[in-house]
């Protein structure tokens, strides 16, 4: 079953998509339309433009709060995970050595065999360590391990696991959890559908205070940005240049999610189109918009992160608005 985001009338907005225009010299030859929200932890939106209420998936955003089981369980704490391994379960990695190392240490010390994994081989690679969202799967699977639950089944939508995933979700979001509508990814896990608005909500907890595991969560992602993308990628860029403000997250088909630390508000960005550099644009423009990273700290990942080829730049027309009631 496909399912697309609501069709959405600008026209009725209180304010509409931003837009990135892909500039080549003075002619623009490309544009984006994205929305964006800004929410708290109590569920209201804060600012916004474009639609709050515009339905996609979260994709690898989700992941944060696909640890949770792990944290809830006790796995984490059976098998010493540390910050190392609960980062590498957040991520969306490289598959570099080192990342694959992280994931094999989490089935190592649970006992679970790699041909265990479900997520694919990626193209020229010879593991599925090396897939990124093998840090994911490792820790579904300890997980699985340690409440003896099946672990050939573990990525059906009604797993104890996933159950127990999407209750967590729900209940962060104050939902019944059967109206959670989920999906398969592209790594063979569910993922869910929901509003911009409570992808927001749901990063608004994720860098707040009141969630002992969400609060766990943030921290082992601030110590170890490498392992959530990998060097030069925008969410490990991000994290290391916010200097312990930011965490961020980005999912397939142009979602970014981003929490700010300690103030219990997130971010969500969808682009219509599912670009990833309009995304990134367009996550920098916010977040100098509202001041939560140093202007220098801006320019070093704009340099980094935007930099396409000579004549060629990311420009994002509109900003945030506050939510009138």
């Amino acid at each position: 079953m496909t399912i697309t985001g609501k069709r959405i009338n600008s026209r009725r907005m209180r304010n509409p998509p931003l837009q990135v225009n892909l500039r080549r010299g003075a002619s623009i030859e490309s544009i984006h339309r994205v929305h964006a929200v800004v929410c708290d932890s109590k569920g209201r939106t804060l600012m916004l433009a474009g639609s709050p209420g515009y339905e996609t998936f979260t994709r690898s955003a989700l992941k944060p709060f696909q640890a949770l089981p792990f944290l809830s369980s006790g796995t984490a704490e059976t098998i010493n995970t540390g910050e190392r391994g609960l980062a590498i379960c957040c991520g969306s990695h490289a598959g570099t050595p080192i990342h694959a190392r992280e994931a094999f240490k989490i089935l190592w010390d649970s006992e679970v065999d790699v041909d265990s994994l479900q997520c694919p081989i990626p193209f020229n690679a010879k593991s599925p360590l090396e897939h990124n969202c093998s840090g994911k799967h490792a820790a579904f699977l300890a997980t699985c391990k340690k409440m003896n639950w099946p672990l050939e089944s573990y990525l059906h939508g009604q797993h104890p696991l996933q159950v127990e995933i999407f209750r967590r979700v729900a209940e962060l979001l104050g939902l019944p959890a059967e109206e959670l509508i989920a999906a398969r990814d592209d790594c063979g896990a569910p993922t869910l559908r929901l509003e911009l608005s409570q992808m927001a909500i749901l990063y608004a907890h994720l860098g707040g205070s009141k969630n002992a595991e969400l609060e766990q969560i943030s921290r082992a992602m601030l110590a170890h940005p490498e392992l959530i993308a990998g060097d030069g990628r925008f969410d490990s860029e991000l994290i290391s240049r916010a200097h312990g403000q930011l965490v961020s997250k980005g999912g397939a088909e142009g979602i970014q999610c981003i929490s700010r630390i300690g103030e219990g508000m997130g971010i969500a960005i969808k682009v219509e189109d599912g670009s990833r550099r309009a995304k990134h644009a367009v996550a920098l423009h916010l977040i100098r918009q509202l001041e939560w990273m140093t202007p220098i700290g801006l320019e070093e990942l704009e340099e980094k992160i935007l930099l396409i080829s000579p004549g060629v730049q990311l420009e994002v027309e509109g900003s945030l608005k506050f939510n009138e009631p």
